[in-house]
């Protein structure tokens, strides 16, 4: 008997802020890859997570949240992240929320549409529809008015949908040898994955005083007997924001490292020594040498 003919392509998973692309993400890997939260503009860097089922290998590239009106270097630059991910794809899926199509919706279809690329629109947070039937009419409403390959519900929060998103997708890859091993799941070092656990627990804890204005850096990062050692440091913009995120007593920073290393360790699979800083960087978001430094090149 021959062998399955191999496939394998690279899917944009593209959206606004906040309708949930990291989410669906980790559903689709079946474990948590990209960081969430529910403040906006959590995504700041593209992302791959490669799913491979039999012959069949998708290649999804996590991108930030598109912004209508970027405020500094660093929304301009995620937004540039988003156009530069479509140049080298085969298909995408516009998330959207099953609750309302948003002006912001239609702008980013029209860019998959002008990069040329088959749509396939996720629906996603049908679950919380006031009343169920509304789904129908919605599908049948944007389906009516755009040209997409296929418009699936899901919730990305419970996995429900993703299989059949998955089928819609693979049915449309072209004929290619897969572009990595199959029981690889990203390509990001592990060192990426430290600095976003952290940014995620502080962005978690801070809840709406400080969404954008702190970063990771990781300082250094070494493996050495079953023990991986981890220094960083989460830059705020201000003095002021310096003494939030330490909290009274250095209380809330010592949350914020302990569920961090909680998690890298669960990760990575070994014990972990974290240590956390907090230091006043003024200006990071519209310093291009800044972001430069944190891999947030052009």
């Amino acid at each position: 008997m021959s062998a399955a003919v191999e496939r394998c392509g690279l899917v944009a998973i593209v959206g606004r802020a906040n309708v949930g692309k990291s989410t669906l993400l980790n559903a689709i890997l079946g474990q948590k890859l990209s960081i969430t939260s529910r403040k906006p503009q959590t995504t700041r860097y593209q992302l791959l997570g490669v799913k491979t089922v039999d012959a069949t290998q998708l290649v999804f590239v996590d991108t930030p949240g598109w912004q209508r009106h970027p405020k500094n270097e660093l929304n301009r630059r995620m937004n540039r992240q988003v156009r530069h991910a479509l140049g080298d794809c085969d298909r995408a899926v516009l998330v959207v929320d099953a609750r309302y199509w948003h002006a912001d919706d239609e702008l980013v279809y029209q860019m998959l549409v002008q990069a040329g690329l088959p749509v396939v629109l996720a629906l996603n947070k049908h679950d919380l529809l006031k009343q169920k039937s509304e789904l129908l009419p919605t599908i049948a409403k944007l389906a009516a008015e755009h040209e997409f390959a296929a418009v699936v519900p899901i919730c990305a929060r419970t996995g429900a949908g993703v299989d059949a998103l998955l089928a819609e997708l693979a049915g449309g890859l072209p004929e290619r040898a897969h572009l990595f091993p199959s029981d690889q799941i990203t390509d990001r070092p592990e060192r990426f994955f430290a600095s976003e656990i952290i940014r995620e627990k502080t962005l978690r804890f801070l809840g709406d005083e400080l969404p954008y204005r702190t970063t990771v850096l990781i300082d250094d990062f070494q493996d050495e007997d079953g023990l991986t050692r981890i220094l960083a440091t989460i830059w705020v913009e201000r003095d002021s924001q310096k003494s939030i995120v330490i909290g009274k007593d250095g209380e809330l920073l010592k949350r914020i490292s302990t569920e961090a290393r909680q998690d890298l360790e669960q990760l990575l699979d070994r014990r972990v020594y974290l240590r956390v800083w907090v230091k006043t960087r003024r200006g990071w978001s519209d310093s291009p040498e800044a972001l430069q430094s944190l891999g947030l090149g052009e």
